[in-house]
């Protein structure tokens, strides 16, 4: 699957901006993604294994809501994060 990586978290990618990864979940690409970039779920996943508030992330064009939502090879994952600030 490919998977999009938001220009805010790319500090913690490499600069990478889009990474082909293995899972068959949303959970397992993450897993896969923290594999190759350790640290970086943690920014995107919290303690007790939810999205976190500013995170959202869709498999092509539909939200998945938590980390079981399935995914196929041929899919996109977009991890999208809000921006704030003044």
């Amino acid at each position: 699957m490919t998977i999009h990586i938001p220009t805010a978290l790319q500090s913690y990618s490499g600069q990478q901006r889009e990474l082909s990864l293995e899972g068959t979940t949303v959970g397992e690409v993450l897993l896969s993604l923290d594999h190759c970039y350790p640290g970086i779920r943690f920014r995107i996943i919290d303690e007790q294994d939810r999205i976190r508030p500013h995170i959202r992330m869709f498999v092509n064009d539909v939200q998945a809501p938590h980390l079981h939502v399935p995914v196929a090879p041929d899919e996109h994952l977009y991890i999208i994060c809000a921006l704030s600030g003044g």
